[in-house]
């Protein structure tokens, strides 16, 4: 079974960290560990912070501020590790700095705002990606590779979760409104990416959901329907941890994708008529396949991936909006 090339083979590149939590953190050891690629510069609005963030993860050079790191002769690439709300600020500086981005998930707070960075990027002639590192790992690739081959037949129905548990802080930026909080941007977008990829645009979006005193979504059920039979059933929650699995059912087999269905992950296929296998494909991380693939696409002059487009980001933040829109979420200046 062909599987995703491995990253040590994408060539190198220097890489500007745009942020210094969490996430970046853990794309920063990907990167350090598992590619060829060079940690050069990292930026923040806190310099203990960038400081602290340097000394942990090798990078030779701190910048107080988001400017002088876009405008770092050394970077290649951006990699915009901050908030929803700021996402778009921060491509578009990069983009203006004429440097190449890669913009973790979700893209922006709205499809208007992922429009206008495109847009920039268009223009100005560079790469940009949203960071969905889940459309480039080895078990997605594989269950593509199940699927076109018609193991499980036509695709009836697909089932995903992303609830992670969240006790309440107004000041958490899950429940922040200006930080573009709630389910679905952070969690959320998970199973509505991992549906699209599989099925594709929804003819139809119905949701559900509940908000949370700060008036963020704390938990949404979404159904997506296509053509005459196909559904996806998707849920996320702030309020609990759930199974995060996935399960791909069709006319001739079903898929059962082990969690976290969105990170390294085995999964099984059951047929119909009896025959059943394990795909198993055990790798540390995973963000260094996202990585890698930016550093791929840049060399060969790409301004996007093949795996995921930029109408596949659009697509994905369109079916969110209107999921937002169903249960009230609205978040400032929007």
């Amino acid at each position: 079974m062909a599987l995703t090339e491995d990253p040590r083979t994408a060539p190198p590149i220097r890489w500007g960290i745009l942020g210094a939590g969490g996430i970046a953190g853990a794309f920063a050891d990907a990167v350090r560990s598992s590619t060829r690629a060079q940690l050069v510069a990292v930026g923040s609005r806190d310099h203990v912070r960038a400081e602290r963030f340097a000394t942990a993860h090798g990078i030779p050079t701190t910048h107080l501020g988001y400017r002088d790191l876009v405008e770092d002769p050394q970077v290649d690439v951006v990699y915009v590790a901050t908030p929803h709300s700021e996402h778009r600020e921060h491509a578009l500086l990069a983009i203006a700095a004429g440097k190449h981005v890669l913009v973790e998930k979700a893209f922006t707070r709205n499809a208007g705002e992922a429009e206008e960075v495109l847009a920039a990027a268009r223009a100005a002639g560079v790469f940009v990606m949203e960071a969905m590192w889940t459309r480039f790992l080895p078990h997605v690739a594989a269950l593509h590779q199940v699927i076109d081959s018609g193991e499980i037949g036509q695709i009836i129905t697909v089932q995903a979760d992303h609830g992670q548990y969240f006790p309440f802080d107004p000041a958490h930026r899950l429940y922040d409104p200006a930080l573009a909080g709630g389910a679905l941007l952070d969690l959320g977008v998970y199973p509505v990416s991992f549906a699209h990829d599989l099925l594709g645009v929804p003819d139809e979006v119905r949701a559900v959901g509940r908000l949370t005193e700060t008036g963020v979504d704390g938990q949404i059920g979404m159904a997506l329907s296509y053509g005459d039979r196909a559904q996806a059933l998707l849920t996320t929650t702030l309020w609990a941890k759930t199974p995060t699995t996935a399960a791909i059912s069709g006319t001739e087999g079903s898929i059962t994708v082990e969690g976290s269905f969105y990170a390294p992950t085995s999964f099984r296929v059951q047929r119909r008529d009896g025959r059943s296998w394990v795909f198993e494909q055990p790798t540390e991380r995973g963000l260094q396949y996202e990585a890698a693939e930016v550093a791929r696409r840049v060399a060969e002059g790409a301004t996007e991936s093949p795996r995921l487009t930029w109408a596949d980001t659009l697509a994905v933040m369109r079916t969110m909006d209107e999921v937002r829109a169903q249960v009230g979420v609205v978040y400032p200046g929007e």
